[in-house]
């Protein structure tokens, strides 16, 4: 009886679906044109995209798990408890998640040859995370989430996969020189630097009723990023 309803149907979640998916797409193919020295192969971008998506997946699980922990340590709406909430539970499981398929993925590969390298497949596995993340958000709440998404959060993960990748590097680097404690030490500022950073941009969002510190906040994040992103291409150059 409703048939005629379908094909509308149809449209309206390929609208959505659209709305989520164009703005990480955008800036995985401004990322990837950037590579000047050596453009990474097909497979490699689709496997880091794939891990992405189920980094994301990761995530929740640990923040089901940690949330549950929190909310039988402490009340909310506590200081204490949002500041844990958004820099070790939102930020820690999703930055982590990211990190662990991104060097499961990467970190061993004969592609992974030159500095910049380390920022692309970072971005990547970022933006697969936002781009899932996106379309359950996007989904949920309708096309209206799509347009403040793609300028807050779908760029705030790029930024901190450009931040991931640029200490990635540096300890794949120290990897190919035999220095081991220097490698571990970026690795681990692989993972510290992007955390804290999305743990402002989220505890300054929740706080922020004006949005005058947040929009501040993320304006200076992305332009830092994309000015780390301008200069590590073009000082490009093999490890």
């Amino acid at each position: 009886m409703f048939y005629f309803l379908i094909p509308t149907l149809m449209t309206y979640n390929f609208v959505l679906v659209a709305a989520a998916v164009i703005p990480a797409i955008f800036l995985m193919v401004k990322v990837y044109r950037s590579d000047r020295l050596e453009k990474e192969s097909g497979p490699m971008l689709r496997r880091l995209v794939v891990a992405g998506i189920l980094s994301s997946l990761l995530a929740l699980v640990e923040e089901w798990i940690l949330m549950a922990v929190l909310n039988l340590a402490l009340e909310p709406n506590q200081a204490a408890y949002n500041i844990i909430l958004y820099f070790v539970i939102v930020a820690g499981a999703e930055e982590s998640s990211k990190y662990i398929f991104l060097k499961k993925r990467s970190w061993d590969s004969p592609e992974f040859n030159c500095q910049y390298d380390g920022v692309v497949y970072a971005v990547f596995v970022s933006l697969g995370f936002a781009l899932w993340e996106n379309i359950s958000y996007v989904m949920s709440y309708g096309v209206g989430v799509a347009f403040i998404r793609a300028l807050t959060a779908i760029p705030g993960h790029a930024c901190f996969g450009v931040l991931m990748g640029i200490f990635y590097s540096i300890a794949k680097k120290y990897d190919r020189q035999g220095k081991a404690g220097p490698s571990r030490v970026f690795r681990l500022l692989a993972f510290i630097v992007p955390a804290f950073t999305h743990g402002m941009y989220d505890y300054i969002a929740s706080v922020d009723t004006g949005n005058a510190y947040f929009v501040t906040f993320i304006a200076i994040v992305f332009v830092v990023c994309f000015i780390l992103v301008q200069k590590m291409s073009k000082a490009d150059k093999s490890i």
